[in-house]
């Protein structure tokens, strides 16, 4: 008798993902895990911290920390100090200069900041700027000349930038400005007891020992044209800055006593503005409005004051007389006014903490509505207006509250409220906006649509920080490079940074490489790092929930010494207020750092491990970044190792 019925028929067993109706997957995880273990296996990914990805100038900041930490190990011979400072001026050759003034993004976008406080790399950066220059520390001069040349148009932080990593390729480098010294806003900008000239003066010095050529007094479009630049050199970098102060956009401005920022901190690195008025406003909100206010309050008034003495007269031009540098100063009511409220004022938080305490007035939420002024033309005061300002969009929308108009009395009044780059000479690169228009690669595009080959950078490109102009140089220069070595200019990566090389670092060691093209992926088989590497660097910035947080205890942060002045203290104190880490300050701020997205060696995955499947690397094999491995035979998918990973270099991926 038949098991089955006579109208039944067998059909074949059959494998169905899914059943009649079905419409959604399952999750992942149900297919990847089974009980004790997953087809997924440790892999070792590479990935950029988000102090890197917020730097301007793009320095291997995680590398640097790693080497004075002690985590990375320098060459034979090499102290670490010069190790961490030459892999720090891979990208940014100011680290001294830009260790005291830099606002730093870096520290703003630490993980850290998810523990206790983020790491001081400022500080860190500022300890090696000093002991560089202490060691009096050169850079490496190219091996071979290209016999290629390059004029740059500016000596500022772009241009110097760009002629820095130029001449280190072996191009002869050419520097133009118009001013009498080099440093552009890095000199003439910046007061002195915030950026020391004898500090500024060797780290030039050190990028113009590479062989560059200075000429100085030479502004382009007047002493020389930018067709005769052009027709002899091989390429040309223009770097010439925001060197113009925008004037307030108010009725009355045009009074004499009302003067830009530029000029008024021209005037002042010159040394030739002994004093200020009695009562100085300053209209701002950003480090430039700081830096005015707290040059006034440092310069003070004086009683007696000849009418070519008087500040706009000196700004203007005219030399201070014998008896007014020689007068007792008195100390002269500073206040600044900003259109957004004194927490959300984009100065730097400890500059606008050293200017409170020295007595400067700081009024947030003001709008100048108007300038006042006196019988002979001169300005009195500054009329304001409580407002609410605020970003929408990318564009500012500022609110003018109706009658709450009041008068701020002034002897002077300087506008900090923005730069504008002179065109004057090379109208025909103007593109109307107050720039000029380039590309990714900061190239200038032709009026015929073609490359034109000149590259630009800094404040013509768009207004920011110092450290963003070094920036633009260091990408420039790249892209010059290759336009003289015929090669094509690239897109630039997503996270345009440097970055931790492993090969470079497997070849200074003497270990052999089979395999480092890019991507470097794959790596079972290949002695070019260890199994299953990916370096995602150039498109990954690791935040912090991808790191073992609970990994760091709470570490307070290694503060710099600062010098606090009050009021009185203030008044013609031109020292320098910010004293550098000592070594073992600096090694123990640099101990703080997570290395987010690289191994720091803290055998947690060897350790915790169930199956002994993760091991370290051979002494004699191994890196910095190829400390560990995985023998895949043992290993069961279990995630552990990745979960107690505290830097998240080990993720979980597909494998088999």
């Amino acid at each position: 008798m038949s098991a089955l019925p006579p109208t039944a028929e067998a059909k074949p067993l059959t494998f169905r993902r899914y059943k009649d109706d079905d419409h959604k997957p399952l999750a992942w995880q149900k297919e990847i895990f089974d009980a004790d273990h997953s087809h997924k296996c440790p892999t070792y990914i590479q990935s950029t911290p988000p102090c890197q990805g917020s730097c301007p100038s793009g320095e291997d900041i995680r590398g640097y920390l790693n080497i004075v930490r002690g985590i990375e190990k320098p060459p034979a011979g090499v102290p670490w100090q010069e190790y961490a400072w030459r892999r720090l001026t891979d990208a940014n050759p100011f680290p001294s200069v830009m260790g005291r003034v830099c606002p730093a993004p870096c520290e703003s976008g630490c993980n850290r900041n998810q523990v206790e406080d983020f790491v001081g790399i400022n500080s860190v950066e500022h300890f090696l700027g000093e002991w560089a220059i202490e060691h009096k520390l050169a850079f490496n001069k190219p091996a071979a000349s290209s016999g290629k040349t390059v004029a740059v148009i500016g000596a500022g932080p772009a241009g110097l930038s760009a002629a820095y990593q130029l001449a280190k390729r072996g191009h002869a480098v050419t520097v133009f400005d118009e001013r009498k010294e080099a440093g552009g806003m890095m000199r003439y900008g910046i007061p002195g007891f915030r950026t020391p000239r004898e500090v500024l003066d060797a780290e030039i010095q050190r990028i113009v020992d590479l062989g560059i050529a200075l000429r100085m007094n030479c502004r382009i479009g007047t002493d020389i044209t930018l067709d005769d630049i052009r027709a002899g050199f091989d390429a040309v970098f223009l770097g010439m800055g925001a060197q113009s102060g925008r004037p307030l956009p108010v009725e009355g401005a045009e009074a004499p006593n009302v003067v830009t920022a530029t000029a008024f901190l021209q005037a002042f690195n010159d040394g030739r503005m002994q004093h200020v008025g009695r009562r100085v406003v300053v209209v701002g909100g950003g480090d430039t409005s700081i830096d005015v206010a707290t040059v006034a309050r440092r310069l003070g008034h004086i009683d007696q004051v000849h009418e070519s003495d008087r500040p706009e007269n000196v700004i203007g031009g005219f030399a201070a007389h014998d008896a007014a540098t020689l007068s007792a100063r008195m100390g002269a009511e500073v206040t600044l006014t900003s259109i957004f409220a004194i927490e959300k004022m984009q100065a730097s938080r400890h500059e606008v903490e050293h200017a409170l305490a020295e007595g400067i007035a700081i009024r947030g939420g003001l709008a100048p509505v108007a300038v006042i002024r006196g019988a002979d033309g001169r300005a009195t005061a500054l009329r304001v207006i409580r407002c609410e300002a605020r970003i929408v969009g990318g564009k500012l929308d500022v609110k003018q509250i109706v009658g709450t108009e009041e008068d701020i009395e002034a002897d002077l009044i300087v506008s900090a409220i923005g730069q504008a780059v002179d065109f004057t000479g090379l109208e025909a690169l103007a593109n109307g906006k107050g720039g000029i228009t380039a590309d990714k690669n900061y190239q200038v595009q032709g009026q015929d649509g073609k490359p034109s080959g000149m590259f630009v950078g800094g404040d013509v490109v768009r207004p920011h920080l110092l450290t963003t102009a070094i920036g633009h140089g260091a990408i420039a220069a790249d892209g010059i490079d290759r336009m003289l070595r015929s090669e094509a200019l690239d897109k630039r990566p997503k996270i345009d940074v440097h970055s931790f090389d492993l090969a470079r670092k497997m070849i200074e060691k003497g270990l052999k490489i089979t395999q480092i093209e890019e991507p470097l992926r794959g790596t079972d088989a290949s002695t070019g790092a260890i199994h299953n590497f990916d370096d995602r660097s150039d498109r990954y910035v690791i935040p912090h929930k991808d790191l073992f947080l609970g990994h760091f205890n709470y570490t307070p942060r290694n503060k710099r010494k600062i010098v606090n002045l009050n009021a009185e203290e203030a008044l013609n104190n031109f020292e320098e207020r910010m004293l550098p880490l000592l070594e073992t300050q600096a090694q123990a701020e640099a101990k703080r750092c997570m290395s987010c997205g690289q191994c720091f060696e803290c055998d947690n995955c060897v350790v915790y491990c169930p199956q002994t499947a993760v091991f370290k690397v051979p002494k004699s094999k191994s890196t910095t970044g190829r400390y560990v491995d995985t023998d895949y035979n043992k290993c069961i998918g279990c995630h552990i190792c990745a979960d107690v990973c505290p830097t998240g270099y080990i993720q979980m991926g597909l494998g088999e």
